[in-house]
């Protein structure tokens, strides 16, 4: 799986890296990124979890 970020929409409002910082990180300009773009298999539920989370729904998981 790979995390997919709608640039536009994001307001990066750091849900997703507070719930999993080994994944997504918010700089101090207020930009996300995506440290782990696949999704190691570990994680998979915790990425999911902030997937649902996003409250801008700006992000997605995509099959590879």
């Amino acid at each position: 799986m790979k995390i997919k970020v709608d640039y536009l929409v994001c307001e990066a409002n750091a849900v997703c890296m507070g719930l999993v910082p080994e994944v997504f990180e918010v700089d101090d300009d207020d930009n996300l990124h995506v440290l782990q773009p696949d999704v190691p298999p570990e994680l998979l539920d915790k990425v999911r979890h902030a997937v649902r989370s996003c409250p801008k729904a700006a992000l997605s998981l995509v099959e590879e």
